[in-house]
């Protein structure tokens, strides 16, 4: 698996990536905006999510029923997801029906016609989505800690913006906002699956040919300044106290970065994970407990995230602390990072072996950090990482004064002043 893939310019700024798999009976297909939540201004939060709503809604030749018969009724499904930094719609249909599946695609992104009636109702369907996110307190939780970690940057707000933006976008301002963003420069269409990339680049650049090459936007890096602990606590009506505890990490760094890929499956990224083992099954204070560590282009953040029982809230918290705390002092053990290593190449591995699951792996290596590496180049950078470097990259990431504490539920008010001093501890 060295060279997965086959790429294509066109002379108007269209990328296309194509990675054959011959044995399949599918064919998954991206077209990649490089627009997300962090390209947009304080009055725009949302519009890229809107945007990506409004595509499903008909474009000027199909309705939206029509769209989605079209690739229904032979089998396939679509959908579409908005991110920090990219909008993605995708398809998975039935290796004979390729051509449909990017004329489909290609019709919604170039051509959808952003009714007026049906701009109201899907406002409408947004607020809905953002009263539910609201009504979760674990999301509460997290949406609060982006808050805390990236003030002032378009990374600490929600992809689906608030209520007052949504309302106030117009329909002239999402075409225009589509129009300067959809556009062949800064467009990536991916396929993954049983089709002949000679096939797919023509009938790609034929899909989008029309389009001219714009001027991409830039989005505002974040600059922090954080010298102390910053904890933060939502007094909810809750079953549950939902914590979630992030840290700043820089970006560019590749050792640093599988360091913390390994160290996250150590410490809380599966069931065989520290965090599950010490939190629930030796303690029993929870019933989930995970980390994770997000890349974006220039930074990345590793998350912990627990829901426990709200008068156990402080003793979960001080039980986290006390393990990052192991994992500076003491590293891990040259058994867990094996296991921890092949963990990570098997589902490496195992995500190859989807189309949509591929697909997404380049779309996201592509349009987010611009390379898209090769896979032994990968397995090796894995098998690289040694427990000093894990140790390093712990101790740099888990102290007092990058840490970031969210906490919703009902805590005590005595309970509030001490949670501040348990996270110092780090």
């Amino acid at each position: 698996m060295k060279h997965i893939y086959k790429k294509m310019h066109s002379k108007n700024g269209l990328t296309v990536v194509v990675s054959p798999m011959q044995q399949m009976a599918s064919v998954s297909l991206g077209v990649w905006i490089g627009v997300g939540g962090r390209y947009e201004a304080p009055s725009e939060s949302g519009i890229s999510h809107i945007v990506e709503h409004m595509l499903f809604k008909g474009t000027h030749s199909r309705s939206a029923k029509e769209l989605k018969q079209s690739i229904e009724g032979v089998g396939g499904g679509f959908n579409a997801f908005t991110s920090d930094e990219v909008t993605c719609y995708m398809a998975k249909v039935p290796a004979r029906y390729m051509k449909l599946g990017v004329d489909i695609l290609a019709d919604m992104v170039l051509n959808a016609r952003f009714d007026a009636e049906d701009l109201a109702r899907e406002k409408f369907v947004v607020c809905e989505e953002i009263k539910m996110y609201r009504d979760q307190p674990a999301d509460q939780a997290l949406e609060l800690l982006g808050k805390i970690m990236w003030p002032g940057n378009a990374l600490g707000r929600p992809l689906t913006g608030d209520i007052a933006t949504v309302k106030g976008f117009s329909t002239r301002k999402l075409i225009k906002f589509r129009d300067d963003n959809y556009h062949p420069g800064n467009i990536a269409v991916v396929a993954a699956g049983n089709v002949d990339p000679r096939e797919i680049f023509k009938y790609a650049e034929q899909s989008f040919a029309d389009g001219k090459k714009k001027r991409r936007r830039a989005f505002k890096k974040p600059s922090v300044s954080q010298r102390s602990p910053c904890a933060k606590v939502s007094r909810g009506q809750t079953k549950q106290a939902h914590i979630a505890m992030g840290f700043r990490v820089g970006g560019q760094d590749i050792r640093e970065r599988f360091a913390l890929t390994l160290m996250n499956v150590i410490f809380g990224g599966n069931m065989s994970s520290r965090l599950f083992e010490e939190l629930r099954e030796k303690h029993g204070l929870c019933y989930d407990i995970s980390s994770m560590y997000k890349r974006h282009s220039d930074v990345g953040e590793v998350q912990i995230h627990a829901g426990v029982d709200n008068k156990k809230a402080l003793q979960s918290i001080a039980a986290i602390v006390d393990e990052l705390i192991k994992l500076k002092d003491l590293g891990v053990t040259r058994d867990e990072l094996s296991r921890a290593k092949e963990y990570a190449k098997g589902q490496f591995v195992l995500a190859m072996e989807g189309t949509s699951t591929r697909m997404i792996w380049l779309g996201d290596r592509l349009m987010v950090h611009r390379k898209i590496p090769d896979v032994k180049d990968i397995l090796k950078q894995i098998d690289n990482v040694t427990p000093d470097d894990i140790m390093k990259a712990s101790k740099r990431v888990f102290n007092a004064s990058g840490v970031n504490l969210a906490v919703v539920g009902k805590i005590m008010e005595k309970e509030k002043r001490s949670i501040k001093s348990v996270i110092g501890r780090l």
